[in-house]
């Protein structure tokens, strides 16, 4: 049967702000018989409070230079695709924050027939993080490996399709002596997921996921197994929303028998409703189990956003975006409750510029002092491609 050519998004893989979503219009050029598909993006950033700390903030002008590039090689039925995202952060006034953070990801589709299909993926990943870091003066620093493969079975118009995932990743810290040496872990996860197909573009889901934690640090007392089922549905374009809803239940069950199992209800909300072709809004909302960090066993997060974008006019668009976070710390006495929100206005004088002006504010209330803090980051940013 003959298939329909595959195909990959262009995706811009700019990590500026969490917020920023942008309205470039890139227009790849041919290498050797690949699409090649560089970016860049300036930013000029202040933070008042990059360390997020409740006392002595630590406030910086920050300098960002993100370079990036998508090379795709794609044909009837299989496309390939690398993405390398490099980030470097100058911070004026704490040189001892400045870093530069790689992220390189190879995607492969291969689409043997109209019923057997098998996604790959390879990500590495080297950074460092400026909060919640376990030294006050000394950024988090790491890299993590991870490999995913999902295998579908059945056609995409058939009333029954089945999905079985595995994946695993590596995460290792670079700090000096044992500093974060107790989270570093392997991470092993399978998944199964049956969809059945109720009409139209709406198909119910059921779905199994089992994730084993093993942590490096001798006889590390989070080492764990999750174990979820859940249940929903997920549908594209159907009364302008497309989206998923699963619900179910999880369960934590530690080797460490003097640390009783945890289990909690678990959700995974993710809907966009497009009301008119320039405006969308984006509900997202999720409840799992994290892994721990600062003594807890493990976290409880439970967060909710809503984000809207809109184009005004052809070359003007904002985002607006809100979002709700509680974490439980297992096997301490500490919540934490967690407000954000964000501001941006994007220019696009040309399909290849935009130039962006953005606002985000994050406030953490915690019932342990040391952990409350406030922090607003206003950035002024242009980024280009062909």
């Amino acid at each position: 049967m003959l298939m329909k050519k595959i195909r990959f998004p262009f995706v811009l893989m700019m990590p500026v702000l969490p917020l920023t979503a942008w309205s470039l219009e890139p227009q790849p050029i041919n290498v050797l018989g690949f699409q090649f598909l560089p970016t860049l993006s300036l930013a000029e950033t202040y933070d008042d409070n990059f360390r997020e700390l409740a006392s002595d903030e630590a406030s910086s002008w920050i300098t960002r230079i993100a370079p990036g590039f998508q090379l795709i090689a794609e044909d009837r039925n299989s496309a390939h695709r690398l993405i390398y995202a490099g980030v470097r952060n100058s911070y004026e006034d704490a040189d001892e924050a400045s870093h530069t953070n790689h992220l390189a990801r190879l995607d492969s589709i291969m689409e043997f027939t109209d019923r057997h299909r098998l996604d790959l993926e390879a990500t590495y990943r080297k950074a460092e993080e400026t909060t919640s870091t376990a030294a006050r003066t000394e950024n988090d620093k790491f890299h993590s490996r991870s490999l995913h493969g999902l295998y579908a079975f059945g056609a995409q118009s058939a009333r029954n399709r089945l999905k079985f995932g595995a994946s695993y990743s590596e995460l290792r810290y670079d700090n000096r002596g044992l500093l974060n040496a107790d989270k570093e872990r392997d991470t092993t996860g399978l998944s199964t997921a049956w969809f059945h197909r109720l009409g139209g573009n709406t198909r119910t889901q059921v779905e199994v996921r089992h994730t084993d934690y093993d942590y490096k640090l001798a006889n590390n007392p989070r080492n764990s197994t999750n174990t979820a089922i859940l249940v929903g549905a997920t549908w594209e374009a159907t009364a302008k929303t497309t989206g998923k809803v699963l619900v179910g239940y999880e369960q934590k069950e530690f080797d460490d028998d003097r640390r009783d199992e945890l289990k909690s209800p678990m959700w995974e909300v993710g809907i966009d409703w497009e009301p008119r072709s320039y405006s969308t809004f984006s509900l997202k909302a999720r409840r799992a189990f994290d892994e721990g960090d600062d003594g807890s066993d493990a976290i409880q997060a439970s967060s909710a956003s809503l984000a809207w974008r809109h184009q005004w006019i052809e070359r003007v668009t904002t985002n607006l975006s809100l979002g709700l976070a509680e974490y439980v710390y297992e096997g301490q006495d500490r919540n934490d409750d967690l407000l954000s929100a964000g501001l941006e206005l994007i220019y696009s004088p040309r399909r290849w510029l935009d130039v962006s002006l953005g606002y985000r504010y994050r406030d953490n209330d915690s019932t342990v002092p040391d952990e409350r803090y406030q922090r607003n980051i206003y950035r002024i940013s242009v980024a280009g491609s062909l």
